[in-house]
């Protein structure tokens, strides 16, 4: 990776956003909050333009809105123009979550998603918006129902060609083929253990899905039930999560530089919703999940009852590879060695909501 880039570290909290920059992950530079005393969802730097960010923002008193800079972060402005939920009886949008890229062969293209289970395209760097509707008024709509922080969509990847999945708390995982026009659920083998039928078609929680960055037919996702992997093109998920502590967790990582690399934050249990034990451990699977090692060397080990939300991790582009995480209690730490040693890279930030990482 060549020295003149820098690495970007966007964070969002309960409170704000903030970004962290770095050349060589040694030396960092801080700027925020931004949007102070505001929650902040995401904040998505976009690749293939870095001066566009985007962040989602809510509060109880305003409601939920699109943020869109256009020089990098300096100047912020509302882009919300289409975002509405009119056609759902009785509904209003609760929060907008996640805001992700196109594709290369999307130019300006974003994909937005929220609650209550909803999907919107913008075809010009988010100055007007439009429903996906062949996700949103999905033939098993009604089938959905609200996760413990609600029914939202929340993992969107743009694959190329048309071809898109997305992961949605509490309905689960759909691809398209043909740009959005129309989705199938892509749910078999994914345990929904909550349910009375356990592998149904759709109802699966989804806590997170990722594409491997280079790789973009490799998929894993994160859920409720368990860690899984599998291909677009495939039929069905295979269970990866047989020798960690815990099938529960939200977070999850895949560095671009690492062919069959993931990384994932075990939690407890769905009702406890710490860490175990109070060990904070970083599981990291250099196997595509086959097994996997519990990594600590530099995070808390006492104490450390905290927990990690579903965007509140990421991984960045080089290598060795850097993954950066962001706790409920305000600590942001990252590994510039793929995880055998981790840092500190800021403490005492509101509780952390999101973490994402773009190479400028």
């Amino acid at each position: 990776m060549p020295d003149n880039t820098s690495v970007n570290v966007w964070v969002g909290t309960r409170k704000g956003a903030f970004v962290f920059r770095s050349r060589d992950r040694l030396h960092w530079e801080s700027e925020g909050p931004f949007f102070t005393g505001i929650e902040v969802n995401h904040v998505m730097q976009d690749p293939r333009d870095p001066s566009c960010v985007y962040a989602t923002t809510g509060s109880a008193w305003f409601g939920p809105h699109l943020q869109a800079s256009y020089d990098g972060g300096k100047t912020w402005q509302l882009a919300e123009e289409g975002i509405s939920v009119s056609f759902i009886p009785e509904a209003s949008l609760k929060r907008l979550w996640h805001i992700a890229p196109g594709a290369d062969d999307e130019p300006g293209t974003l994909y937005l998603g929220g609650d209550p289970g909803v999907l919107f395209r913008s075809r010009n760097r988010g100055k007007e918006w439009e429903m996906v509707e062949g996700m949103t008024r999905h033939s098993t709509r009604e089938q959905w129902t609200e996760g413990a922080g609600g029914m939202m969509i929340h993992s969107i990847e743009c694959l190329g060609g048309g071809r898109m999945v997305i992961g949605m708390s509490a309905a689960g995982a759909f691809r398209t083929t043909d740009g959005g026009a129309t989705w199938e659920p892509f749910n078999k083998g994914v345990l929904a253990d909550f349910q009375p039928d356990k592998y149904p078609e759709v109802g699966q929680c989804v806590h997170k899905l990722r594409a491997h960055p280079r790789d973009r037919e490799s998929l894993y996702q994160q859920n409720h039930c368990g860690v899984y992997r599998s291909s677009f093109g495939a039929s069905d998920w295979t269970d990866i999560c047989e020798s960690l502590p815990s099938r529960f967790g939200f977070a999850l990582a895949v560095p671009a530089a690492e062919p069959r690399t993931l990384f994932t934050i075990p939690i407890a249990s769905s009702e406890e919703r710490f860490v175990p034990n109070g060990h904070l451990r970083v599981a990291r699977s250099r196997n595509g999940g086959d097994t996997w090692d519990l990594l600590s060397n530099g995070l808390p080990q006492t104490n450390a009852y905290v927990l990690v939300l579903r965007e509140a991790m990421d991984a960045d582009d080089r290598d060795e590879a850097g993954v950066y995480f962001g706790t409920s209690g305000g600590s942001l730490f990252y590994t510039r060695d793929a995880g055998d040693s981790w840092n500190t890279l800021a403490e005492h930030l509101p509780p952390i909501y999101s973490v994402s990482t773009t190479t400028v």
